[in-house]
């Protein structure tokens, strides 16, 4: 056993430091399995796939053997909230604990920092008109003035979606960089350099992918530097990378530009332009190009493998981009007479070529190897992708060496990596075939601490009364519990119907408050079923989708009852699943054996992790989809999930409802 390996052993011990430090710490195998092999790929180089089950406690063991290595390190998670959790709470417990002299540094994207030359401007955007956003910038400028940071997290009461944000942060289009007036006080610049100082930086996988499809300056100089590179939560890798190693043109972008070059042209170049004219015919043009796209059909993924997208008529679509492409080109060459100016108009120049760009690229016939569709709700966005991120990561990540000629670790963890041996889930659309792989399982003991109930009397989910039965199901045993369900959903559909059948059932006077997705914030639905029905409170359920699948910790009492109205395979009609299905035929695979299946086992296992997140916890899983014990491959799908006691009938099912009800104490 080597030095390092020694080290992290007698850290998880029984009278180690972190017996001593963390409150309720208890020495488990798997979680000293997977820091011993975290310790073992620092030390030796290559790659790490490792699957941890809720209750292994991943996230120290692989902090552990990262801080006492001594090496610098790159931690990269999914959200800005577990970046936060990170630095802010897990690394200083630690670093304390071990005694380690680590200096940390926290580095966000763009949007999540103060812009302060932009917040000059702010109150001259037509948008400042209404009186909130007048007031929410009101606080913004207060709260500059104090901060360090200059990280909007920082901010109270600030929503995350607020219209303000985009008026007082950059983006890598309107940042000005090394010309900007407030390029020495600036809180992005900061950060950055802070980070390029630091032992141990956590980033998170936008700002990784974004940096990587760049180049620029950030992760470009990070990370040659940095020979450990840990993955969190990595489960999301693919579909996240996806996002940057393509291309995209949305309606926001145009708008946002078109705003900027009126700003900037009305106050620092008024009369040497028709600066108004000028953002009209950009913010007009993409305002047409929405409108060729068709009416607004909810949000909707539209195929594209013609001239324009499904159901779209060519000529006119074709017709639009020439328009826009036309309205940018005059921008652009308007900028082009006052660029000596101000940096802004020289940035301003650059963004309107890049959206020309763009948008003939888009006129243009997608690459085979490509898949191209248009997201369609009140907006438009435009995307073109790989199918997966395998061919970025062998190429730009695993072959480059450290600035030492050293191979880098790599290292990738979450609860949730895929329903085999090899993780092939995770591996292959990631390209880390040749990668050493660990499956940790949960320590909890579920047999005793939940159960699986599969109703058989509910109608298929093809059945329009699906979502119904469904409400009504769940609806029966939250008044049972007084609350404490959450329903996880499929569709938006499901969750507009379910929602409201159980507001309906469960008026404000009844004792159980409903949330619903969309309704608030998400921090917010969360804060309050945490609460539960302390204080006098009424109890809750909350319905809903999407996000609410994974990354969502409600521990204890306030959830006892999860409940998954059917199988979430991936939807057949999205033009990337339909590709990537394509492409699993055309090499003799079974498209729905090797991809959706899988795809719904890890979906599946992500929602069931909901429900027991401590050794104390318990709860019942139902899954209301009679095609999990009717259908083959639900042997595959049961397999895959956490090993729960099944209750076969409906008898036993409302007996384990009695039992969780008389065992949780009224507050």
């Amino acid at each position: 056993m080597t030095a390092l390996q020694q080290a992290v052993q007698s850290s998880f011990g029984v009278d180690g430091p972190l017996a001593r430090a963390a409150a309720g710490f208890v020495a488990r195998d798997g979680q000293t399995r997977l820091a011993q092999a975290v310790a073992h790929t620092i030390e030796q180089g290559g790659q790490l796939v490792a699957e941890a089950a809720t209750g292994v406690g991943k996230t120290f063991a692989y902090l552990v053997p990262a801080l006492l290595s001594g090496e610098r390190v790159l931690l990269s998670t999914a959200t800005k909230t577990l970046q936060d959790q990170l630095f802010g709470r897990d690394l200083p417990l630690l670093t304390r604990a071990l005694g380690v002299p680590v200096r940390t540094a926290l580095l966000k994207g763009r949007s999540s920092y103060l812009c302060l030359h932009r917040l000059e401007f702010a109150n001259e955007s037509a948008a400042m008109s209404a009186p909130h956003l007048r007031q929410a910038l009101s606080k913004v400028e207060r709260w500059s003035k104090i901060t360090r940071t200059g990280d909007l997290a920082e901010l109270p009461g600030l929503d995350e979606s607020s219209p303000v944000i985009p008026l007082v942060t950059s983006t890598r289009e309107n940042c000005l960089g090394a010309d900007c007036p407030q390029f020495r006080a600036c809180h992005v610049n900061l950060a950055r350099r802070e980070a390029m100082a630091a032992d141990v930086v956590v980033i998170n996988h936008h700002l990784f992918f974004a940096d990587l499809a760049i180049r620029e300056s950030g992760m470009a100089e990070l990370l040659p530097t940095v020979r450990v590179v840990v993955f969190d939560e990595a489960h999301s890798l693919n579909e996240t990378g996806i996002q940057f190693l393509g291309q995209q043109l949305a309606t926001g972008q145009l708008l946002d530009f078109a705003r900027d070059l009126l700003g900037a042209g009305l106050q620092q170049a008024r009369g040497l332009c028709d600066w108004t004219q000028l953002a009209s015919g950009v913010e007009m043009a993409a305002r047409q190009l929405r409108m060729a796209a068709g009416p607004v059909r909810g949000a909707s993924r539209l195929r594209w493998t013609g001239a324009a997208p499904d159901g779209v008529e060519p000529g006119e679509w074709q017709a639009s981009l020439e328009r826009l492409h036309a309205a940018l080109q005059d921008a652009a060459a308007a900028l082009d007479t006052v660029s000596e100016l101000a940096p802004d108009f020289v940035r301003l120049h650059e963004r309107a070529l890049l959206l020309a760009a763009r948008v003939q690229r888009f006129a243009a016939p997608c690459d085979v190897a490509l898949v191209r569709w248009a997201d369609v709700s009140q907006s438009l966005r435009l995307v073109e992708s790989p199918l997966d991120i395998a061919d970025a990561v062998r190429t730009r990540l695993l072959a480059a060496p450290d600035a030492e000629g050293r191979p880098r670790a790599w290292v990738f963890v979450s609860a949730t990596l895929g329903d085999d041996e090899r993780l092939r889930w995770f591996t292959e659309p990631c390209g880390l075939q040749q990668a050493e792989v660990l499956r940790i399982g949960s320590p909890f003991d579920y047999a005793r601490q939940a159960a699986l109930y599969v109703p058989t009397h509910i109608v298929r989910p093809n059945d329009p009364a699906h979502s119904a039965d469904v409400a009504r199901l769940a609806g029966d045993a939250a008044a049972r519990l007084g609350g404490r369900t959450m329903v996880l959903t499929t569709t938006l559909r499901a969750l507009r119907s379910i929602g409201e059948a159980l507001s309906a059932r469960f008026p404000a006077a009844s004792g159980i408050e409903v949330l619903v997705q969309g309704q608030l914030p998400k921090r917010v639905l969360m804060d309050r079923f945490r609460a539960g029905n302390a204080g006098g409170r009424p109890g809750c359920v909350l319905v809903a989708s999407a996000s609410f699948w994974e990354g969502v910790d409600m521990p204890g009492e306030a959830l006892q009852l999860v409940v998954i109205d059917k199988l979430p395979f991936p939807p057949p009609g999205d033009p990337l699943v339909e590709a990537r299905c394509r492409r699993l035929e055309a090499e003799g695979r079974s498209a729905f054996a090797d991809y959706s299946v899988p795809e719904a086992a890890v979906a599946l296992k992500q929602g069931a992790g909901r429900l027991i997140r401590r050794e104390t916890d318990t709860g019942l899983l139902v899954i209301c989809d009679t095609r999990l014990v009717q259908m083959g491959y639900g042997r595959r799908l049961l397999a895959a999930l956490p090993p729960m006691r099944r209750l076969a009938a409906a008898a036993e099912f409302e007996a384990a409802l009695q039992a969780l009800a008389e065992a949780t104490p009224k507050d």
